[in-house]
């Protein structure tokens, strides 16, 4: 009779993986930040290493950890940091910042908003905003397109599990400032379908270096330079969307672009364009 828990070689199912990972994420997180608290050097070096910083490292540690149990190297989970990661980390940050300015051109030309200089915003700040989206996006995609979502696609196929983790990536997101009435909709939907393009991205290059350069490219531009909300984080850029009384559907007000018809059908078409370019690079084994 076969085991609900392990595979015919005897290894844990990979179900069981992700969930052990996610719920050892968690606990490391917990830990990351207790020790950022208790420790007080760690507190003066929070002013210059944001908080998802430790998210990363906590996700890092317990994504070596898994894999070293297996036997695998921390390179076979997308992070083989060699040139071709670059080019794609690189393609991924003008990818992002390609689909932003898109979405931002339509709402623009859908008369909800103009832009005004932000006197206040000068260069430093757009380097910390970058400093903080990397961290963000480094965190995130290790999370979501790293090791669960590879152990989930090997046990229940790829569709499913790109699925799951796109409804998972906009459930993070469910708290979070201006997630009310039809804005809540609009959001979910964006961000889940942000999670299937994030998704596709790795499936095109089985490495991480797409997605989370798309995911920097996409923060940053939102927000800092454009000066959009962040999935509702208000966001001083360099630039400061005036909005105009037109309904919030067409800029997503004060949650950002995300919340958005442009972002739904930019984000449809890009997953269109990624579904249907057929996927390479190294299996996922």
């Amino acid at each position: 009779m076969a085991s609900p828990f392990f595979g015919p070689d005897g290894s844990l199912r990979n179900g069981w993986k992700a969930l052990l990972f996610v719920l050892g994420a968690a606990v490391c997180n917990g830990a990351a930040f207790s020790l950022r608290l208790a420790l007080p050097w760690l507190g003066a070096a929070a002013l210059w290493i944001p908080a998802p910083w430790f998210t990363f490292g906590a996700i890092l540690f317990l994504t070596w950890l898994f894999l070293h149990e297996e036997g695998r190297p921390l390179a076979s989970v997308g992070l083989g940091l060699d040139r071709r990661w670059g080019r794609q980390f690189l393609a991924g940050v003008l990818a992002g910042c390609g689909l932003i300015a898109l979405m931002a051109l339509a709402a623009y030309l859908g008369g909800g908003y103009h832009l005004a200089r932000n006197a206040s915003a000068g260069a430093g700040a757009l380097g910390a905003a970058l400093w903080l989206h990397l961290a963000v996006a480094f965190s995130e995609e290790l999370l979501f397109r790293g090791y669960v979502f590879q152990r989930l696609e090997r046990g229940m196929g790829t569709w499913p599990a790109l699925v799951l983790l796109a409804l998972l990536f906009a459930g993070i997101h469910w708290g979070n400032p201006g997630m009310a009435g039809p804005t809540r909709a609009w959001a979910s939907l964006n961000i889940a379908v942000a999670g299937i393009l994030l998704g596709l991205c790795y499936l095109r290059t089985r490495s991480l270096a797409l997605p989370i350069g798309l995911h920097l490219g996409w923060n940053w531009t939102q927000g800092a330079l454009l000066g959009f909300g962040v999935s509702g984080i208000p966001s001083g850029g360099w630039w400061l969307p005036v909005f105009h009384h037109r309904p919030a559907w067409i800029t997503g007000g004060s949650f950002g672009l995300e919340a958005s018809l442009p972002c739904a059908l930019v984000g449809a078409l890009g997953c269109l364009v990624l579904a249907l370019v057929r996927p390479h690079g190294l299996p996922n084994e």
